[in-house]
Formats: C-alpha cells, structure tokens, sequence
C-alpha cells in the first residue's frame, strides 16, 4: 500500500475488460487499485468473485459491465446478469443501453430496459450506472438516453463502452451534466489516457472516470511522470 497522493485516484474505476484479460492480469489490476486507492475495478463478470477475493475488506469497490459491450441483451437477461454480479461481489453495475431501440425512437423500451437493471441493482444496495454509446448517437439521442436513464433511477450516466469507435470528450460530459442536473453522476469512459485529459472531463462535469491507464493518470498527479505521457493500453 502507498499513502494517498492524488486527488483523482478516488474518481477512477481501474478498468481492465480486454477479452484475454487472464486471472494474472485481474490480480495485478486490483493490486494496482490498492495500491493508488482507485475507487473501484471494472472487470467482465466471470472475474467479479476473483475481485471481491482480492479486494476483501478494503475500500476499493468492485465494478462490473452488464449486457456488455453492444447493449443487445433482452432486459430479463441483462437483469439476470445483475443479480449474479452483485451476489458474487460487485458493489457497482454498468450497463449498456438498448442502444437500436433508442434510435428508433422507443423510449418506453429504453426506459423499461434500464429500469431493469436499476431495480435489481436497488434492491441489492449496489450502484447502477448507464452507458449511453456517445459515438453512435445524435445530440438529441444523447440528451434523451441521459432522460431516461433519470427517469429509471440510475445513479450515473456513462459515455462510452471504448469498443464502438469513440470514447469521452468534454462537450458530451458538459451536454451530459447539463441534462441529468447536479445530483446524478455522470462517468466518462472511453479513451482517456492523460491526467490533462481526466482533469478537464471532470472539470466539464464528470463525477467518475473509466480507464484502463489509471496509474499513468495517478503517476502523473503525483509528479512521478510528466502529465501529457499517453498509456498504450485501450480502454
């Protein structure tokens, strides 16, 4: 373990959800995120019982993706996956919207889908957070997937997957924030991979950050790398 030395460790969600993410890699994530006192780790769900092993008994949370990463699951599926994650140890859901059904225009699906997941989340006292897919909607589209996710009950709003092409800039984390008020989180996700780049999303209005190059980020802050150095890791 170090001393805490950076104000932003506590917003990042270590991210580690490549496909060929073995047991080792897992390991070393959550001994990385004690290490730095990362808010949670973001893991596929066949390694959220791995995670809660590891991470027992600390602060650092554990967070897992739902109908990941197309958002194509039928809600009963997606609901299922929830109650499983959380009875193996996730503190904290991600999942992905219907993302056809909202750009076909039907908000009563989208909502239903989210409600879903929230639901099951609630009654397990777990976080739910929502990912909207900012690359593949419209303004419009956007402002609406963050209406809905309110409307459900979800506790953040989320950018991105990092598997459809495009991640977090700061005007989607403004139109986001601008949307579900200041009282809902909003998480930025996808493609973040300097300090410069997590301080101006959360100065745009982020309340967490999704990377997988959260010790670069932290290392940074901490004056031990120069802020602009990229990781070569993807999200």
């Amino acid at each position: 373990m170090v001393e805490k030395g950076s104000s932003i460790a506590g917003l990042i969600d270590h991210t580690l959800l490549k496909p060929d993410a073995t047991p080792d890699k897992i390991a070393v994530l959550c001994e990385e995120a004690l290490k730095y006192h990362f808010a949670s780790v973001c893991v596929n769900p066949c390694n959220v019982s791995l995670c809660a092993d590891l991470l027992k008994g600390s602060a650092v949370k554990v967070c897992t993706v739902i109908g990941f990463p197309l958002g194509a699951n039928v809600s009963a599926t997606k609901a299922f996956e929830t109650r499983q994650a959380i009875e193996e140890g996730a503190a904290e859901v991600d999942m992905v919207i219907n993302i056809g059904a909202l750009k076909a225009g039907n908000d009563t699906l989208v909502e239903e889908d989210i409600r879903a997941v929230v639901n099951e989340a609630k009654k397990r006292k777990a976080l739910s957070k929502v990912i909207i897919e900012t690359s593949l909607l419209t303004e419009e589209e956007k402002v609406r997937a963050c209406q809905l996710a309110k409307k459900a009950g979800a506790d953040f709003v989320k950018t991105s997957t990092g598997f459809s092409g495009g991640g977090a800039t700061v005007a989607d984390i403004a139109l986001m924030r601008k949307t579900v008020g200041p009282e809902m989180g909003v998480k930025a996700s996808g493609g973040v991979h300097s300090l410069e780049e997590a301080q101006a999303l959360v100065a745009a209005g982020a309340t967490r950050i999704g990377a997988s190059a959260g010790v670069k980020i932290v290392e940074a802050e901490m004056g031990k790398i120069p802020p602009t150095e990229k990781s070569t890791s993807a999200y």
